[in-house]
């Protein structure tokens, strides 16, 4: 699936994996989330209810641009540098190239399905 954010005013495009948890996140949209800075690393964003993990693996290990569920703290989280492998990370999709610097300098963002 296709999804755009909206960070600092720019659209960013992304796409999503088809995994149960992508699906259950895809469900939720549109979402508008306040972003906090974690590690200087991610950016990271409260869900409003917790997602499938049914078929997830244990971890994951993010790249830059990664979009991500973190199941033990229900929330969305972002990268714009690279961090180590997780447990209870759940990759989402990746964002389209060039989305990594204004998630860098973000504080609120917009999820919805590209028009």
């Amino acid at each position: 699936m296709n999804i755009r954010l909206t960070l600092n005013g720019h659209h960013i495009d992304a796409t999503l994996n088809d995994s149960a948890t992508a699906r259950d996140f895809a469900a939720q949209l549109p979402l508008t989330l306040s972003l906090r800075d974690l590690n200087e690393a991610e950016k990271i964003a409260d869900l409003p209810r917790q997602l499938s993990t049914s078929g997830a693996p244990a971890g994951a290990d993010p790249a830059v641009g990664d979009l991500a569920y973190y199941a033990p703290w229900n929330q969305l989280a972002t990268y714009y540098r690279d961090a180590p492998y997780a447990a209870g990370l759940v990759l989402l999709g990746h964002m389209a190239d060039g989305g990594t610097e204004q998630l860098a300098t973000a504080d609120r963002v917009t999820i919805e399905a590209a028009p």
